[in-house]
């Protein structure tokens, strides 16, 4: 069965997370409901199995715990967090960062 990449979003707060969610959305994937808080995204990795998690804000416990129970993932964050894949410094950077990571990180062609 082929599956097209999935996206979790995840963000501080509902508008920051709606900000967030258009600057990485993309006909090329899909967007995962998206969190705002560590255990909600937990839940949500372990419900969508996402290839790609988006986290901007305080996530750098949850950047590691997605490190460490999909070690495959590939994780764009909006700072320097340890298990990181990418590092955006603006929301205009995430969809940039999504195309252009090493496969499973960009679109299933």
């Amino acid at each position: 069965m082929c599956r097209a990449l999935t996206v979790l979003c995840v963000a501080r707060d509902g508008a920051s997370l709606a900000e967030l969610k258009r600057a990485t959305v993309s006909a090329e994937w899909e967007l995962a409901p998206g969190a705002t808080d560590e255990a909600d995204a937990i839940a949500q990795m372990d419900a969508e199995r996402p290839h790609m998690l988006v986290a901007f804000g305080p996530y750098e416990r949850l950047v590691a715990l997605a490190r460490e129970r999909f070690p495959g993932m590939r994780i764009v964050t909006d700072r320097d967090a340890p298990g990181a894949t990418a590092v955006a410094t603006s929301l205009g950077e995430v969809r940039g960062l999504v195309l252009g990571l090493p496969r499973p990180g960009g679109p299933v062609r």
